[in-house]
């Protein structure tokens, strides 16, 4: 049987990933509220198959992309620090779209996925910094497992323990697929994330560049800010 040839870069990956995002969010801040723009396609036992519900499901696998990226700019960043500086920077940046879209104020009680990707990237530096050290390592990762829990973000603890697999299991893909597959929410769903990701090549694509770069982090404040307003004209 002939080998699938990888041919995905992490610019493809990053595109992928912000596409089928917006496509979850815009299902689930926006057409779900709109009348006449959801069609019912069938009913399967008790689920309505709707056009909210096709897309929430193609939605499911964003946040695995995003996760695996997170590895990969892991182990070839230039800075660590820097890379974990702007994970932070932009999940403080992200709370105000965050809950505008969610509550229509300023407040909300959950943080927003970027938050989650942060804790997971620091998850990866502690088990790095303390690879010699099994006792400090735990400490650390369970400190930072328990920050998961009460801090609410997208995703929560799940997320944070799928970053931490995606990195252990980076050599034993099909493992790391099938495990993978059972720790996130919707799982089959999530776990056709894996295909995409299996395609990938290793290279970095054609993004380059600080504006290139930033435009990707900066797509997620400005459309969950574009979808409220969206909201605030249509409805």
């Amino acid at each position: 049987m002939k080998e699938i040839k990888p041919i995905l870069t992490g610019s493809h990956l990053k595109l992928l990933a912000i596409l089928i995002m917006f496509i979850d969010h815009f299902a689930a801040y926006l057409l779900r509220d709109l009348e006449g723009l959801n069609p019912l396609f069938f009913t399967l036992g008790h689920r309505e198959v709707d056009l909210y519900f096709l897309m929430r499901c193609v939605g499911r696998m964003a946040f695995p992309i995003f996760a695996f990226l997170i590895v990969e700019g892991f182990l070839h960043t230039r800075s660590r620090f820097r890379y974990g500086r702007n994970l932070l920077l932009f999940a403080l940046l992200s709370e105000i779209p965050w809950n505008l879209v969610h509550s229509g104020t300023l407040c909300f009680p959950t943080q927003n996925v970027f938050f989650t990707l942060f804790l997971g990237y620091v998850g990866l530096c502690a088990i790095e910094r303390y690879r010699a050290d099994v006792r400090r390592q735990a400490v650390a990762l369970l400190g930072l497992l328990v920050v998961s829990i009460f801090l609410r973000a997208d995703y929560g603890c799940s997320g944070y323990g799928f970053i931490l697999l995606l990195y252990v299991l980076r050599q034993r893909p099909l493992l790391r697929a099938v495990i993978g597959s059972c720790i996130l929410p919707a799982r089959w769903l999530a776990g056709l994330a894996f295909i995409p990701i299996s395609l990938y090549n290793g290279r970095r694509g054609f993004v380059h560049g600080a504006v290139a770069k930033y435009a990707f982090y900066l797509f997620y404040p400005l459309h969950l800010l574009l979808l409220y307003l969206l909201r605030l004209w249509l409805l």
